[in-house]
């Protein structure tokens, strides 16, 4: 058996992707559900202290941010892309 052989196999999983492009798609999956979910509450906290008349954005962005991060996270699980 030749090196090459032995490479491409050893690379490969069974639907032909390369494994290390699978783990680095996972961890920045999760790596941006941390993000969203963590933007989204400090948001939620003020830990930015926004004030005045558009501190209601703060609420309505970090409510987003968290059900999206939520969703990527639902989505990483099921395995969608």
């Amino acid at each position: 058996m030749s090196t090459e052989q032995y490479s491409n196999n050893d690379r490969h999983d069974n639907d032909g992707a390369f494994k290390a492009n699978k783990i680095m798609r996972a961890i920045f999956g999760i790596i941006m559900i941390i993000v969203y979910v963590g933007m989204g509450v400090l948001l939620l906290i003020n830990f930015f202290n926004w004030g005045g008349d558009w501190a209601w954005t703060r609420y309505v962005v970090g409510v987003v941010l968290i059900i999206y991060g939520i969703w990527r996270a639902y989505r990483q699980v099921k395995g969608i892309d």
